[in-house]
C-alpha cells in the first residue's frame, strides 16, 4: 500500500489497472478524470488548516464519505449503467467490493405493431461479438423464444444490437431474461491493490 503516489495524477485510478503478481490480484476500475482532479484538490485542502500554518498529512478528518460526493463511482469507457451504490461504497472502503453492470437498453415499437429491444451501450469488458453469438446460441436451445431476428447495426455513431421479437411477444420479459441469461448484466469485482 503506498503511502506516495508517485505523480501529479493517480493514474492507476484514471486508467484503471488489472493483473496477478505473487498471488495478489489487482482490479482497479477506470474513473472520471474531473472527479479524481476534485478529489485530489479536496485532499490538498484538507491537508491545510483554517490557520493556514499548520499541515495535516494523515487526513484525519475526510472519509470515505466525503470522497464518494465527489467520485461517484467508476467511469466504464463502454457506458453502461452501474446498479445500486453498495459495491462502489463498500470497494472504496474496504479496497474490495463487486459492482452490477447492466447494459443499456430501450424498448422501440415498428409500424407492423411488433416491438424490438436496442442495445447501445454493453458492460466494461464484455465482447460485442460474444453476447450475440450467446444469444443466439439461447434462441437456438429454446430458452429465448421470442426473438424473431438479431442484428449488428453498430456504426461509427455507435454501437447498436437490434433484437426484433415476435408478434404478441412481451417486451420486459424479454429484457429480464436477456439480463438473466447473457453478459448483458455482469458484475465486476473490485479489488483495489497497487
Amino acid at each position: 500500500e503506498p503511502e506516495v503516489l508517485p505523480a501529479r495524477l493517480p493514474n492507476l485510478l484514471l486508467n484503471g489497472a488489472a493483473g496477478i503478481a505473487v498471488g495478489m490480484a489487482t482490479n482497479v476500475p477506470p474513473h472520471n478524470l474531473t472527479e479524481i482532479v476534485e478529489a485530489v484538490a479536496y485532499l490538498i485542502d484538507q491537508m491545510v488548516a483554517p490557520e493556514g500554518d499548520q499541515i495535516d498529512e494523515d487526513l484525519q478528518g475526510v472519509t470515505v464519505q466525503d470522497l464518494l460526493r465527489i467520485v461517484k463511482g467508476p467511469d466504464f469507457p463502454t457506458g453502461g449503467l452501474i446498479v445500486g451504490t453498495d459495491g462502489i461504497a463498500q470497494a472504496y472502503a474496504t479496497g474490495r467490493g463487486r459492482i452490477v453492470m447492466r447494459a443499456k437498453m430501450h424498448i422501440d415499437s415498428t409500424a407492423e405493431g411488433r416491438h424490438r429491444v436496442i442495445v447501445t451501450e454493453i458492460p466494461y469488458q464484455i465482447n460485442k461479438t460474444g453476447i450475440i453469438e450467446r444469444i443466439a446460441g439461447l434462441v437456438r436451445e429454446g430458452k429465448l423464444d421470442s426473438i424473431s431476428d438479431l442484428r449488428d447495426e453498430s456504426d461509427r455513431q455507435g454501437l447498436s444490437i437490434v433484437i426484433e421479437l415476435k408478434r404478441g411477444a412481451q417486451p420486459r420479459t424479454v429484457v429480464n431474461q436477456l439480463l438473466k441469461y447473457t453478459a448483458l448484466q455482469s458484475t465486476f469485482g473490485v479489488q483495489m491493490l497497487a
